[in-house]
């Protein structure tokens, strides 16, 4: 189990796949995406809608139509694509769900989670969409189990 949602972690993953699918200036299609990602295809059209929205992808109708970044989009940090579909609760939440935890009033976990929700939210704003395709391009990183 990852740290995100599963509506988060198909959304990362479909950016990267798009990201890498289309640096060439192609377009590709949601079924493509969805077998290059594992997704169920209704729940991936949902999210690819919401992220068009944002302007985190772009997307074309018509015979050529499909999704794909521009270098506007590439540049933006994971962060944009967390809070698009989860919010900010993962850089504000409590580590138990508790929602009287703060500073003040902190649950048992507060302190070291604050530090680990902090360096997490660091990375995904240090690292841009454009960061993984060199990797993916190489063959490094995989976005299927």
């Amino acid at each position: 189990m990852g740290i995100f949602s599963k509506t988060c972690e198909y959304a990362m993953r479909s950016v990267f796949f798009i990201a890498h699918r289309t640096a060439s200036g192609s377009r590709v299609g949601i079924k493509e995406i969805s077998t290059g990602i594992d997704s169920p295809e209704h729940f991936l059209a949902k999210i690819l809608q919401d992220l068009s929205k944002r302007g985190i992808v772009q997307s074309a109708k018509g015979p050529n139509g499909g999704f794909y970044m521009d270098s506007a989009s590439l540049k933006r940090p994971l962060s944009d694509v967390v809070e698009a579909v989860d919010g900010k609760s993962l850089f504000t939440g409590c580590g138990l769900g508790l929602e009287y935890c703060s500073e003040r009033n902190p649950c048992p976990l507060h302190h070291e989670f604050k530090e680990i929700r902090n360096k997490i939210q660091q990375m995904l704003q240090d690292t841009s969409i454009a960061d993984f395709n060199e990797d993916l391009n190489l063959g490094i990183t995989k976005l299927k189990k």
